[in-house]
């Protein structure tokens, strides 16, 4: 069989073109053909693709990446799991892990063979630092139903690898490994921002050592590159920001478009959605915009009056509106016609219904907690959850992203998207409860909508402010296990640069709202640094 090759577009100004072999960077020595793994080297080749995933690589090699995983995957089933090293904790973890979040579904029995009968974990697992960090990281891609394996896995392994922080039993950079795993567990993790985390490590697998650094020197190169995109994307934006003049019209507007680009940067991360990203901001911009209008500027009734003619989809409509407002909606009509007619022009298909669909949705839970706000009434804390999920903006964010992509467009899918499916909702709902789960204010925020942490202690008269935290904490926990289930059901429609959407912004959350004491956010600006400035 010969030797599969792979060749490499790199977007810059020399455009410079690398070949290599994919496979041969597994060892010095090694010539066999990737489509032709076998057992004996499962494991050497599983550490390969997750070294490519955590490098920000794994776009380049998406059929090689698929085609091993696949094969992996019908070498499983036809053993049903036995004769896999199934003895080698890292090992089976790993495979997990990866076949997971490929989209394939593996039982989390696998880890059966690892546990006593009482349902816990064998404590002679204790000396494998590695099997220990493998078994975390699975752990974060639980089902629904799956606590008592993979809720265990996750509390065993956390424990006894925090025990050896604590203790200082292991050397420095095993430290470093083992804190960075538990600070930063791939799946829920914006992995992108932990790139640059393994440019400096000599071997990321010890049995590697022939393909690491030179898998190292790639990524630096091609995040270098995409870096220099990202930071004419973000050029176009501002100037495009400036152009509408809507930072010095609207005396309410946040003026943050760093902020608003890097939340499409998280959304659409491959390097191929570049006018995409920009396309997105525009969007992004808005959800703030009006945030900011239903929050610290309108009259409830101005308000109300705003929301029906979003809902109408209503120029003329909107004359009736105070100046300010009049400007915002008819700026937000321009420029949702003109994504759409982009998006019709690439892919066949006008969005506008849906785009204008989503607004309306968003403007109307605006307006709720405008009246719960106004009228000094208390919702519950389901009810409020229910309707935050939507304030969230997140259902704006993916339905243009849906669009933007142009992939698995049909009338049944547009349907879904239109109609909260889980795959939005789960997001969401993580987005709500870690934003409210923070202490610290807006910084250049005045108004005030609630929180979940306080509708639910008024629910919960008893409840302590700990107690409340963890409930929050659990919430979301499970919110991630039905997020992890939409991404792995067979049935879900959705092409998978936009199930990775969903997830990135679930994984982005405690980035976004990671409050200091000083109400500063360290991690947002060093994520900042890292994508958009500071070169390797």
């Amino acid at each position: 069989m010969a030797e599969t090759k792979f060749s490499i577009k790199l977007h810059s100004n020399n455009d410079q073109c690398l070949s290599s072999s994919f496979f041969q960077l597994l060892s010095d020595n090694s010539h066999k053909d990737l489509m032709s793994c076998t057992l004996d080297d499962s494991l050497k080749t599983l550490n390969l693709i997750d070294a490519v995933h955590r490098l920000g690589l794994d776009y380049r090699f998406k059929t090689e990446i698929d085609v091993i995983l696949q094969h992996q995957y019908a070498i499983f089933i036809d053993l049903d799991g036995d004769h896999m090293n199934d003895n080698n904790l890292h090992e089976v973890a790993l495979r997990f892990r990866l076949l997971r979040q490929q989209g394939y579904y593996v039982s989390s029995d696998v880890f059966n063979v690892f546990m006593e009968e009482e349902g816990h974990f064998k404590q002679n697992l204790e000396q494998d630092i590695k099997g220990l960090m493998s078994l975390y990281e699975a752990s974060h891609l639980c089902l629904p139903g799956e606590e008592d394996i993979l809720d265990e896995a996750k509390k065993f392994s956390s424990k006894i690898l925090k025990e050896y922080i604590t203790n200082n039993s292991i050397d420095s950079k095993e430290a470093n490994n083992v804190s960075r795993t538990l600070a930063n567990p791939y799946h829920t993790s914006f992995s992108k921002f932990m790139v640059k985390d393994y440019f400096g490590i000599g071997d990321l697998d010890a049995t590697n050592n022939g393909w690491a650094n030179a898998f190292q020197q790639l990524a630096k190169m091609d995040f270098n590159i995409a870096q220099n995109m990202h930071q004419q994307e973000l050029f176009q934006f501002k100037r495009w920001w400036k152009e509408t003049g809507l930072g010095k019209t609207l005396p309410f507007a946040r003026d943050q478009p760093l902020k608003w680009y890097i939340c499409s940067l998280v959304c659409l991360i491959d390097p191929c959605f570049s006018d995409e990203r920009i396309q997105l901001s525009k969007a992004v911009s808005f959800i703030y915009l009006i945030d900011d209008m239903f929050d610290v500027y309108g009259s409830l009734g101005q308000l109300t009056l705003f929301t029906e003619v979003v809902k109408r989809w209503d120029v003329t409509m909107a004359e009736a509106l105070p100046e300010c407002m009049k400007i915002c909606f008819k700026s937000l009509y321009q420029i949702t016609n003109e994504i759409s007619s982009k998006i019709y022009k690439k892919h066949a298909w006008n969005p506008i219904d849906s785009l204008q669909k989503s607004w309306a949705k968003l403007c109307d839970a605006f307006l709720v907690e405008g009246r719960w706000f106004a009228s000094g009434d208390s919702p519950s804390a389901e009810e409020y959850l229910r309707n935050g999920v939507v304030s969230s903006g997140v259902h704006v964010v993916l339905v243009h992203v849906f669009f933007l992509l142009g992939q698995s467009i049909t009338n049944h899918t547009v349907h879904l998207l239109d109609n909260d499916p889980i795959i939005i909702s789960s997001a969401a709902t993580i987005l709500r409860l870690q934003d409210d789960l923070g202490t610290a204010k807006d910084e250049n925020q005045e108004g005030y909508d609630g929180s979940y942490v306080n509708y639910y202690m008024i629910d919960n008269q008893d409840a302590s402010i700990e107690t409340t935290r963890n409930h929050i904490a659990n919430l979301i926990s499970n919110t991630w296990k039905k997020l992890n289930k939409e991404c792995l059901s067979s049935s879900n429609p959705f092409p998978l640069p936009f199930v990775e959407a969903s997830l990135n912004i679930a994984r982005f959350v405690p980035i976004l709202y990671g409050y200091d004491q000083n109400q500063n956010l360290p991690t947002l600006e060093k994520l900042v640094k890292c994508m958009l400035y500071k070169k390797v």
